[in-house]
């Protein structure tokens, strides 16, 4: 097979971009035997391919897959106030029918930031991108009437992460639920919040203390809790390629699992609880490769760099979410095709959740009708395609066996420049991340302004462009006031004393080098907000506004 690296030069000389792949990688006419070795002279199958099942988990997690269980179904809700959440999360429900469903929470850009509603820079922000959550008495409203000890719900939080989790608890603690039977996932991922997203608030040392307090909590108390989602859909979003993605993500688990190792936690007590979270674009074999070479990585470097006896602890159970990146503004209904074939990829890579992008989310908010059609696409794929009848369908490819391969080497080549450099952090300050991502957008705009890369409707087949196809959800100004004035009466109503001291408490446990959860949970219970949590511990961790390379 005839391969290029990735890189950040010009080619020596001119070549055919449609034989180029979206991570750089130029694709042979054919591919045949001498490609990639899947089996021994023997006939026994080269052991970095495997069955389902078994080390290292190329063909599959599970030796039955979906044959034995679908992959979940988990649509992303969130808008305005949290009971007109909560009404979309009972409509989400109802439509799945009960079929392997979870929730995925979205918050609004306030809440991910760690402000309450009624800070002067939430203003014009309010329920506009999620669903807005300042107290307990939110999550009550945003969960209520839905059994959140039997439906797993998904938070995609990272900068207050470990704040949320603990109202979340609250919440469940309140309705005399037992915490050993809540399922769920938490993103925390903060270390791809500095490479990509930009949502961060403490600096990268303290953001990844608290991620390790979440870990070391969940462990603790919550056995079916998913306490960290290691992500690289936002690193993909932010103009990646499909290795930078695989590398870095990988790399960010890995940070964890040192810094929670170096806290004095067994590498199996807390592995097998962590999750990952990846993006499906539209180079369809490159996607399902991605997720093939991902697991092996990981259950390698779980093994053999950190001594993982647990076979569970090697496992790499992963979400997969389409990419809202790919989507377009122009001729949204061609939205629908992509994002179909894009969850194929996510299916066919074997993910164990999936969540699929409604056509209409680059112009707003999802609508129903758009909802429903991306949740509509998930289930003609699950009971129609036939493509859970088999695991790993396409295992043993001679094309992608090879492209595995590749894209692991490379990706293991930017693991270790990371390891060379101090790790993730490190890299961090020295803008590597940040760096490399902004190279591999470059390249790609070039090449879609170049016209050397088609994207329906944008830069090619236009006709149609001017006709109105969707409607778009709107979110009235009210939701922002209505919320604020709840947030009043809530302050007025509340133990003014008891506030106080649960922020003190919460400012002891950060100041002390504690693990902040239990603090956090009772100044959850005690009615402290969001901001004055997330601000009680800003006062000992400060607030982190980018390094000299940014």
């Amino acid at each position: 097979m005839t391969t290029t690296k990735p890189t950040t030069s010009e080619p020596a000389q001119p070549v055919d971009p449609s034989t180029i792949s979206l991570s750089g990688y130029a694709i042979d006419q054919t591919y045949g035997p001498g490609d990639v070795p899947t089996t021994d002279a023997a006939g026994k199958i080269d052991e970095r391919i495997g069955d389902p099942g078994v080390y290292p988990f190329t063909r599959g997690v599970h030796e039955t897959m979906y044959r034995s269980r679908l992959w979940t179904m988990r649509q992303f809700a969130g808008f305005g106030s949290a009971d007109d959440t909560n009404q979309r999360f009972k409509y989400l429900l109802e439509n799945a029918k009960g079929v392997n469903t979870g929730l995925s929470t979205a918050f609004d850009l306030p809440t991910l930031m760690g402000r309450d509603s009624d800070d002067p820079l939430s203003l014009g922000e309010v329920g506009r991108c999620g669903v807005a959550i300042d107290t307990v008495e939110d999550m009550h409203r945003l969960y209520a009437d839905i059994p959140v000890d039997e439906v797993t719900v998904s938070q995609t939080i990272n900068g207050p992460a470990c704040v949320i989790w603990a109202m979340y608890l609250a919440m469940a603690k309140q309705r005399d639920m037992d915490w050993k039977n809540i399922g769920g996932t938490l993103q925390n991922d903060i270390l791809k919040e500095f490479h990509s997203q930009n949502e961060f608030i403490y600096p990268p040392e303290a953001s990844v203390k608290l991620v390790v307090d979440t870990i070391e909590y969940a462990t603790q108390h919550l056995p079916k809790w998913n306490s960290v989602s290691i992500s690289g859909y936002h690193i993909r979003e932010a103009g990646s390629t499909a290795t930078q993605e695989l590398a870095f993500t990988l790399r960010d688990g890995m940070e964890y699992v040192e810094a929670s190792m170096k806290r004095g936690l067994d590498v199996d007590a807390f592995a097998p609880r962590l999750s990952f979270f990846f993006n499906s674009h539209n180079e369809f074999f490159e996607e399902i490769c991605k997720l093939r070479a991902a697991r092996r990585i990981w259950a390698t470097a779980m093994r053999e760099r950190y001594g993982a006896k647990n076979d569970r602890s090697l496992l790499m159970r992963t979400h997969v979410q389409t990419a809202g990146c790919s989507l377009t503004e122009q001729q949204p209904l061609n939205n629908i095709v992509r994002v179909a074939y894009q969850a194929m990829a996510g299916v066919l890579g074997g993910c164990q959740s999936l969540h699929t992008d409604s056509m209409d989310e680059t112009l707003g908010l999802p609508t129903e009708t758009a909802v429903r059609v991306a949740l509509r696409t998930q289930q003609i794929l699950a009971h129609e395609t036939g493509v859970h009848r088999t695991v790993d369908p396409l295992g043993g490819s001679w094309y992608v066996e090879a492209l595995t391969d590749q894209m692991q080497q490379d990706a293991d080549s930017i693991i270790s420049e990371i390891d060379d450099m101090g790790g993730v952090v490190e890299g961090i300050h020295k803008g590597y991340f940040r760096r490399s991502i902004a190279e591999a957008s470059y390249r790609f705009g070039q090449e879609m302004e170049a016209g050397d890369r088609y994207i329906v409707g944008v830069n090619a087949f236009t006709e149609g462009n001017d006709d109105h196809q969707v409607d778009i959800l709107q979110i009235p100004d009210e939701v922002e006031t209505n919320q604020c004035q709840r947030l009043e009466t809530f302050k007025k109503q509340r133990d003014d004393d008891g506030v106080n001291a649960a922020l003190d408490a919460i400012r002891d446990a950060a100041r002390n080098d504690e693990n902040v959860m239990d603090s956090l949970v009772e100044g959850a219970l005690a009615n402290c907000t969001l901001g004055e949590m997330v601000q009680a511990m800003a006062d000992v961790y400060g607030r982190y506004t980018g390094g000299p390379e940014w």
